[in-house]
């Protein structure tokens, strides 16, 4: 590959990448919304629940592994499930109710009231993300969602929604990822503070 063509895309991608990331200086009170949420919840001995397909599968398990293991601090770790991460559950619920039930059996399983459902869509539309939000609102969770573009079918679901408005999901992805790293820290920051 030409050097100079690898050079142009680079810059053509970082160029619209820091666009996206500066645009979400306006997802800030929702961000913070979203960090109280769930600083009560863990206070309070709840749990956090995060589901999303395919490379949202992935930023799930990334999101709970902060959560369970650390993020940038030394401390105890907080209870938090990647619904994804069962193949075996995933996939007899897939098998024995259609897959777009894959998650609101789970949170249906799992979830209670004063628990919180962390749901990630780079587009909004997929019915078992929407399920999974509807199931948690039912059972009295609170709920986050991390959605892409417009907010698809899933906008106006959760208790709040932070959205990054991009038709790339490779920018929807990075801006995602950048949401909740920061609200990893905030959250973290808040459990750790002196009460």
């Amino acid at each position: 590959m030409p050097t100079d063509h690898a050079k142009e895309v680079l810059n053509a991608n970082i160029a619209d990448a820091m666009k996206n990331i500066e645009s979400l200086q306006s997802q800030g009170d929702a961000l913070a919304q979203a960090a109280t949420i769930l600083t009560d919840s863990l206070k309070s001995g709840y749990k956090l629940l995060v589901c999303g397909n395919g490379g949202s599968s992935a930023d799930a398990s990334h999101i709970v592994a902060e959560f369970v293991g650390r993020f940038v601090k030394e401390r105890k770790g907080y209870p938090a499930i990647a619904l994804s991460d069962a193949a075996g559950i995933v996939t007899a619920i897939g098998n024995d109710y259609g897959y777009e039930n894959v998650f609101a059996r789970q949170v249906q399983a799992y979830g209670q009231a004063g628990d919180v459902l962390l749901a990630i869509s780079t587009t909004g539309n997929s019915p078992n993300i929407v399920n999974a939000l509807n199931t948690a609102n039912k059972l009295g969770m609170k709920t986050i969602s991390l959605l892409g573009r417009d907010g698809g079918k899933s906008k106006d679901l959760a208790t709040v929604e932070l959205i990054v408005n991009h038709p790339t999901t490779a920018r929807v992805q990075e801006g995602q990822q950048l949401l909740y790293h920061t609200l990893c820290q905030i959250v973290d920051d808040e459990l750790q503070a002196p009460s």
